[in-house]
């Protein structure tokens, strides 16, 4: 299992960035999908999340309104289109896609790598 993100970097107060999480050795397509953030010295925490339909959207009150989260089917694939960026958006960007059982869906439990996204002032 695999889920290799991409697309993080340098960017001023602002600007906008687009991050993408392709997945392989999974398939996700009834599994929610979702990126989580964590900033030096901070816990990680929730940034959005996107159902396995993709009809449902759901975002941490600190980026409501400036990001957007998206999925295709095929490549597996979740992106995060971040806007109006702010220095308190450097983080590492996690993608994640939950536990699946018969029935319903577990934990956020499979995560990428990370890729790193800085806001500068």
């Amino acid at each position: 299992v695999q889920l290799q993100a991409s697309g993080g970097g340098l960017v001023q107060t602002g600007g906008s960035l687009k991050i993408s999480c392709a997945v392989s050795g999974l398939s996700v397509s009834r599994r929610d999908m979702g990126w989580f953030r964590q900033a030096p010295g901070k816990e990680r925490e929730f940034v959005a999340a996107i159902s396995s339909t993709g009809t449902t959207t759901t975002y941490a009150d600190s980026v409501k309104g400036r990001f957007t989260i998206s999925r295709d089917k095929a490549p597996a694939t979740v992106y995060l289109q971040m806007d109006s960026l702010k220095p308190e958006d450097t983080a590492v960007y996690y993608c994640t896609t939950r536990k699946l059982f018969v029935n319903s869906q577990g934990d956020w439990a499979y995560w990428g790598q990370g890729t790193l996204v800085t806001v500068s002032s």
